[in-house]
């Protein structure tokens, strides 16, 4: 049987980064440790290895990510695996998630401690994503991320602790499998939507977060924005003179989409009072399931770009 081909795109993060020994900071340097890892233990592959940019994850953008999925797209490859910092991998996983159209393994990994700290995870974490990526196992899953071992769906996967190993959790779904040493070990099958069509990505959807006492002088400054996100209080609530705020944004054709600031869980339009989710829903607020709100901006930029205007509520339902 011949190796499977695994494309290596190395995107930067703490993964590719070193520690100062006299400042204690981490930072980029003038190589990436990990690109130089070219005999991955337990791994029977052969590589192409690309830099396509180097860069700390809170630098990503989406032009960033569009360059990645084109990568992909352009690709050969049987497995694709993409070493990226931890800050907004969750969301660079999630948009690859919506906008590929492809059956092959693409997964991601990162690093919570840089390579020469002790107890560094990025060589770890490497061998486990290739693992997973060689796989004919891990086909038709959509896009994975695989941290500390465990496998995600980019559809449940968050980063839940600032320095953990153990950071990146599927709190409602659970995660969808884990790695041994003989490879990837899948408990199911994660529910995968078709493909976004993206057409153009310029589009400016910020987030706020509803806190107690929120009043309308935030969302006012909203009014030439193609969409707004909020991370509503409990299931989907928030407090009066933000719910009128919000009201008059989507009345001028402005999409305004509801998440939880809770750590997990369903919002849903349960509550009639005033700021009630139920009567966010009536006004035309689009409810987000599960996601949070870095996922439900880039599901709300992705059904923008493939001209879904119209039909956002059927999106998100």
């Amino acid at each position: 049987m011949s190796k499977k081909h695994i494309l290596l795109l190395h995107t930067g993060g703490t993964i590719s980064m070193k520690e100062n020994a006299d400042t204690g900071g981490v930072a980029p340097g003038g190589s990436n440790p990990i690109a130089e890892v070219m005999d991955l233990p337990g791994v029977d592959a052969r590589y192409t290895i690309k830099e396509p940019f180097q860069i700390p994850s809170p630098h990503m953008t989406v032009e960033n990510m569009i360059a990645l999925k084109k990568e992909i797209e352009a690709s050969d490859a049987d497995g694709i695996v993409i070493t990226h910092g931890t800050d907004t991998l969750e969301e660079t996983a999630y948009f690859l998630h919506l906008v590929l159209d492809t059956s092959i393994p693409v997964v991601l990994t990162g690093a919570m401690r840089s390579s020469n700290e002790i107890g560094a995870d990025g060589l770890p974490n490497l061998i486990a994503a290739v693992k997973t990526a060689a796989s004919s196992d891990a086909e038709g899953k959509g896009v994975l991320v695989v941290m500390n071992e465990t496998i995600h769906s980019a559809a449940l996967v968050t980063k839940t602790n600032t320095g953990r190993l153990d950071s990146f959790k599927s709190r409602d779904g659970g995660p969808v499998g884990t790695v041994l040493k003989t490879g990837p070990h899948f408990f199911f099958t994660p529910f995968k939507t078709d493909a976004f069509s993206i057409q153009r990505f310029d589009y400016h959807i910020p987030i706020l977060k509803a806190y107690a006492g929120m009043d309308a002088f935030l969302i006012n400054q909203l009014t030439t924005c193609d969409g707004v996100v909020i991370e509503a209080m409990g299931q989907g609530n928030v407090p009066p003179e933000a719910a009128k705020a919000l009201i008059s944004l989507i009345q001028s054709g402005i999409p305004v989409v509801i998440v939880s600031r809770c750590g997990s869980g369903i919002v849903q339009p349960v509550y009639a009072y005033e700021g009630g989710g139920a009567v966010l829903k009536k006004a035309g607020a689009l409810f987000a399931d599960g996601l949070n709100g870095q996922k439900a901006r880039l599901k709300l930029l992705a059904a923008l770009s493939a001209g879904y205007r119209q039909n956002l509520n059927v999106i998100f339902s």
